[in-house]
């Protein structure tokens, strides 16, 4: 049974989106939201804990600090770990791996010498199996002598929504994409187009926020796995705030047709596609909807993995001209590695933020005011 005790709960970011997601995480109430390296710190019940893999759109996994112990050699650690109360969070028949973290602070350094050590206590006092391809996972960080034991509540990383099979050459992820249409300011009130939508990623993530969908709807936690887990009032937290209806529309275009499909049923599978458009055309092609102005965002090729970089050039000073003579009104933001390639829309662009690291690259948002 899940107890009112508070503990410190560690939202993991994507390097460079840790403000973003902090202010996420006040936005929907959580208590006390720091930033520290590689995440946001916020303090909670387990029930916090199933609301944050239930509900943030930005975090990549959600941790629990379950306890510490401080321990200044191996059979010291080795006696302490027997002591920690496992049998509170973890089930006797769920396996476990365990991961541990040291520095040179510390006088146990070596990291295979302490996982050793966890996974005895683990097998021999409490009798669950260790597995390495176990989804509950035990992570401690062993920082001046003292071990900092956590566990990942998530299981499958948090961009992993379970309704989007089929994805593109180089896709954007979804907790990413939700920090970048953060970042443009965009509250779901307003349209949202990608005239390069791959799977469309953008499209349904705007699209979902627009009709207040929970991003973690379609999945399972490895939480779930946990002693202290409560399906009932799991269920009740679950079946709260499904969407509602929106007025919106939300545009996605690439000129890759066999992408187009795929995104159409990708959009279906979220429960989207009453709200999103998805069209096989060419940038240079792109018009404006009818209606109010609102954000377009994309992710075009930027040379790293697809496309030949002085060929970009020509497309994306394409894509500048087409949105700067057609899109007035409408605010753009532009995810790229290259500044150079970004300066080739000939776009008015704001003061670029922090990079993101995103699968070994480093990218950017470049994003203007309404255009003129």
């Amino acid at each position: 049974m899940m107890t009112d005790t508070e503990f410190d709960i560690f939202l993991v970011a994507a390097p460079g989106t840790e403000t973003a997601l902090r202010d996420e995480a006040r936005e929907k109430g959580f208590k006390s939201p720091q930033i520290l390296p590689g995440g946001v710190t916020v303090k909670g019940t387990w029930g916090e804990v199933w609301r944050a893999n239930l509900h943030l759109r930005g975090a990549a996994r959600v941790l629990a600090r379950i306890g510490e112990i401080r321990a200044f050699h191996l059979a010291q650690l080795d006696k302490r770990a027997r002591k920690f109360p496992w049998g509170d969070v973890l089930r006797p028949d769920v396996p476990v791996k365990v991961e541990v973290t040291t520095n040179k602070k510390s006088k146990i350094y070596h990291a295979g010498a302490a996982i050793q050590r966890f996974e005895k206590a683990i097998t021999e006092e409490l009798g669950a199996p260790i597995s390495n391809e176990a989804e509950v996972r035990i992570k401690v960080r062993i920082d001046d002598n003292l071990c900092i034991i956590s566990i990942d509540t998530s299981g499958e990383a948090l961009h992993k929504r379970g309704h989007k099979p089929a994805v593109g050459k180089a896709p954007m992820r979804e907790n990413l994409a939700a920090m970048f249409l953060r970042q443009c300011d965009y509250d779901g009130k307003e349209p949202v187009v990608d005239p390069m939508c791959g799977s469309g990623t953008f499209v349904i993530e705007a699209a979902e926020i627009a009709m207040g969908l929970i991003p973690g709807r379609s999945r399972s936690f490895a939480f779930e796995q946990l002693a202290n887990f409560d399906e009932a009032a799991w269920q009740q937290m679950r079946s709260a705030g499904q969407g509602a209806e929106t007025e919106l529309r939300f545009y996605g275009s690439d000129r890759n047709a066999g992408v187009i499909d795929s995104t159409i049923t990708n959009a279906e599978r979220a429960g989207v596609d009453g709200c999103t458009v998805f069209t096989h055309q060419a940038v240079s092609d792109l018009m404006p909807p009818e209606g109010q102005p609102g954000l377009v965002i994309v992710n075009p090729p930027y040379g790293a993995r697809i496309g030949n970089k002085k060929l970009l050039y020509a497309l994306y000073g394409a894509l500048g001209k087409t949105l700067s003579t057609r899109f007035s009104g409408w605010r753009v933001g532009i995810i790229t590695s290259e500044p150079g390639l970004a300066k080739a829309t000939g776009l008015p662009f704001l003061p670029t933020g922090a990079a993101v690291a995103h699968g070994g690259i480093k990218i950017r948002l470049f994003q203007t005011a309404p255009l003129p």
